[in-house]
């Protein structure tokens, strides 16, 4: 089994630095204002399309939202604590001593994944990184995972994709892979649900049991 994981939501809880940062982009463009599950849905949308996504009825520039944005959490990280999530560290650890394939598809920007992995020591675990800028087209469009399994010779029958958010399941359903939800992240019970995983799971490490 090879695995291909999202980052935020899934690997690492990241969500107090996310909503700050998307409630001082709104207040700072003079927004309507959302609630933290509205804020919560976009987690997953590449930062040049989450605008449009969290106001699809308001002309609104995607490029000005994520130039505010990042903006703003530049500014905000300098005080978050971000952690790994319960059992990460030591399941991934396993997964790799084992010898299988690990990959991350994520909707952050390779520089600041590449920053949060080093941090923790397990950049070296993963045998491929695919950021939002390593793309043309974001979830829950296929390619970040098409782009793996091709690079790394990966069957899709065979791989298993992971993440928090509706639009990772439906990325690795089109990819014609295998897809775990994970039920601690952003995204809600339901909207997982309706993305028809092919399992859920309430902590990490469950996904050993998965074969």
């Amino acid at each position: 089994m090879n695995y291909i994981f999202d980052f935020d939501g899934t690997l690492m809880d990241t969500s107090g630095v996310i909503l700050s940062t998307i409630k001082a982009t709104i207040a700072e463009m003079g927004l309507p204002e959302k609630t933290d599950g509205e804020c919560r849905a976009i987690i997953g949308i590449r930062t040049d399309e989450a605008g449009k996504y969290l106001y699809p009825d308001l002309d609104i520039s995607n490029a000005e939202f994520a130039r505010i944005f990042r903006a703003n959490y530049d500014r905000l990280k300098k005080d978050a604590h971000e952690k790994a999530f319960p059992e990460v560290l030591p399941t991934l650890r396993r997964l790799h001593e084992s010898g299988l394939g690990l990959a991350i598809a994520s909707s952050r920007r390779i520089g600041s994944l590449n920053d949060y992995l080093n941090g923790l020591g397990i950049t070296g675990w993963f045998s491929m990184i695919v950021g939002a800028d390593s793309v043309a087209k974001g979830k829950p469009d296929p390619e970040p995972v098409l782009t793996i399994l091709a690079a790394l010779g990966w069957d899709a029958a065979s791989t298993l994709v992971v993440g928090d958010a509706d639009v990772d399941i439906m990325m690795g359903n089109a990819a014609g892979c295998k897809t775990c939800a994970v039920t601690y992240g952003n995204g809600s019970i339901a909207s997982l649900k309706a993305a028809n995983p092919d399992y859920m799971i309430d902590s990490f490490a469950d996904i050993l049991n998965i074969r």
